[in-house]
């Protein structure tokens, strides 16, 4: 006897076994089925029935043979029935939504950090080369970095207005300590003349306007990309939950509990069976596919176009510098700025003034300044690249769901009796059916009826988020920031290409990227007598951080270091 022959044989010899055991079972008595009704689904035992018997009131279990199942069981399986498939579907997403939850978390948690370091940079600079300012520009300071924040966590806030609170609010104190210094008008109506010229005497250059084009370019799609994940959350979420039709409902209840009527308490469906029950009842979820896979293409593009210029980290660790060069042109060119706003303001009345010394610590800040070289592992690009790369496996999660279901929950094993929804069999003859609605319209075991409102408002929302993400792609070389509030929006687009506006050229060059990693470490041939300083009227020094960063050539490390370190061998 061949191998073939003998494994046919047993095969048909353990399916008689299981047939005579089960229908024996059946004919003496309904034990089994009671004691399973009771633990899975905490029924009383009374009404139950002691033995097989007509079941003429059956809906769905129906059958010639005696039953163990009554009406008012039947419902309770149809119940327990919907409540298993969306536990397996819990179960079966339960890694997807693990995986992007934790990653939200953390780039939140990470940007928040990103926002702290850099308002730390920014206090630390006015306390070391700008003291006479520092107390009265920490509020500006804060004003500032809290509006990033809201900005990037999804608030109703416009960049362009924030970015131009900040210079506004600098320049009354640039006017008062750089440019006037020692004897100024402490009315509050002279301030606020000298903050509103700042768009007319230009004191900071294209400064500004370069700030906001790097704020536009890396807040807005790590804004989008946060919103992204959340919305991911919310489809897993209402997909995990998702009310079935009556139709599904019956035909899991004839998949998986009509056995235990017949004393097949052990049976699972076959895999064609349960495959077009599941494919059935899971057609309107897997319209999402290509929506999804559309969805996580988009994520994975704008995550590789967010660098350089689109790196937030890049950008924010970097502002300090960008206030810096502002102050030192305004420096550079304080008798001109000078003129312009005595005639634009007056003459200020001369009244001594005696500056508040600073007060920001950063030994007791939780994220003091802590310079480093950029750590590939650390970085939020890389952390990004990470998730993506996890996240890629489930592009197609939607589309293969009903067969995952079946091959790791639901079906019985290929070559094993199986249950094709009326006996037990050695395998399922109807037609397999596809994925999605329109391969439903043969199936031979769920009717597929119309939309479901639900699904569809998930993929509205999917189609939605994938127009945003594709458009804060860098592709066109064109970002524009949006109109918010009643601020208005950014007249220009600013373009994607690294110029002189965006500080890659000029005494902007040197802009370096930094970690909240430790490092102690400082380059040995770091000469400070390349670095140019301006003198201050009140004996200060104000660092000339392009001539700095000329003198350190391409070097990152001394880069860095110079743009605080050097600093404070000056002033002190």
């Amino acid at each position: 006897m061949g191998a073939r022959t003998w494994r046919a044989g047993w095969r048909w010899l353990f399916l008689a076994a299981v047939l005579g055991s089960a229908r024996s079972e059946g004919v003496q008595s309904c034990e089994e089925v009671r004691k399973l009704f009771q633990g899975r689904l905490a029924g009383a035992l009374r009404g139950l029935p002691d033995a097989p018997r007509a079941g003429p009131d059956l809906q769905v279990c129906i059958s010639k043979k005696p039953t163990c199942c009554t009406r008012k069981m039947e419902e309770r399986y149809q119940v327990a029935a919907r409540q298993d498939l969306q536990q397996v579907l819990q179960t079966s997403s339960s890694p997807l939504k693990l995986l992007i939850s934790r990653n939200a978390a953390t780039f939140q948690e990470t940007l928040e950090t990103l926002i702290r370091q850099a308002e730390n940079y920014t206090s630390i600079l006015f306390c070391n080369t700008y003291r006479n300012m520092a107390l009265e520009a920490a509020t500006s300071v804060q004003e500032f970095f809290t509006d990033v924040g809201l900005y990037l966590f999804g608030a109703d806030v416009n960049p362009e207005e924030f970015v131009n609170r900040f210079f506004d609010s600098l320049f009354p104190l640039v006017y008062n300590h750089l440019i006037n210094p020692g004897v100024t008008d402490n009315s509050l109506e002279y301030a606020e003349c000298i903050r509103v010229a700042r768009q007319d005497v230009s004191p900071f250059g294209n400064i500004p306007k370069r700030v906001m084009g790097q704020m536009g370019r890396s807040l807005l799609p790590s804004r989008t990309f946060l919103q992204a994940l959340n919305l991911a959350i919310e489809v897993i979420n209402t997909t995990d939950h998702l009310q079935f039709s009556k139709e599904c409902s019956r035909a899991l209840l004839k998949m998986q509990y009509c056995p235990h009527c017949q004393g097949l308490t052990l049976s699972k469906p076959c895999m064609g069976y349960c495959l077009n029950v599941a494919r059935g009842c899971l057609a309107h979820m897997a319209e999402l596919n290509p929506h999804w896979h559309t969805y996580i293409r988009a994520l994975e593009e704008l995550s590789n176009a967010m660098h350089g210029t689109y790196d937030v980290e890049h950008v924010l660790l970097n502002f300090h510098l960008l206030v810096n060069d502002a102050m030192l042109q305004a420096h550079v060119n304080g008798h001109k700025l000078l003129e312009q706003v005595n005639k634009i303001c007056g003459h200020p009345v001369r009244t001594p003034t005696q500056s508040p010394p600073c007060s920001f610590d950063p030994n007791k800040e939780k994220h003091g300044m802590k310079i480093s070289v950029r750590n590939g592992e650390e970085t939020l690009a890389n952390r990004r690249k990470d998730f993506i790369n996890s996240l890629r496996p489930y592009r197609s999660f939607y589309g293969g769901l009903a067969d995952q279901l079946c091959v790791t929950e639901l079906a019985a094993a290929s070559g094993l009796p199986c249950w094709n929804g009326e006996d037990l069999v050695q395998s399922y003859t109807q037609r397999v059916v596809g994925n999605g609605i329109k391969a439903q319209s043969g199936n031979p075991e769920v009717k597929v009826r119309g939309s479901d409102a639900v699904i569809n408002q998930i993929i509205d929302k999917l189609k939605h988020v994938i127009q945003l993400l594709q458009g804060r792609s860098p592709k066109p070389d064109k970002w524009e920031l949006p109109a918010l509030g009643s601020g208005g929006g950014v007249a220009e687009q600013v373009s994607g290409d690294c110029d002189d506006e965006d500080g890659c050229e000029g005494s902007g060059s040197g802009e370096v990227k930094r970690t909240v990693k430790i490092s102690r470490w400082m380059p040995d041939d770091l000469n400070l007598s390349d670095v140019k300083h301006v003198h201050q009227p009140d004996g200060g020094s104000i660092l000339d951080t392009a001539g700095a960063r000329r003198a350190a050539g391409a070097d990152p490390v001394a880069l860095t270091l110079m743009g605080v370190l050097v600093t404070i061998a000056v002033l002190w």
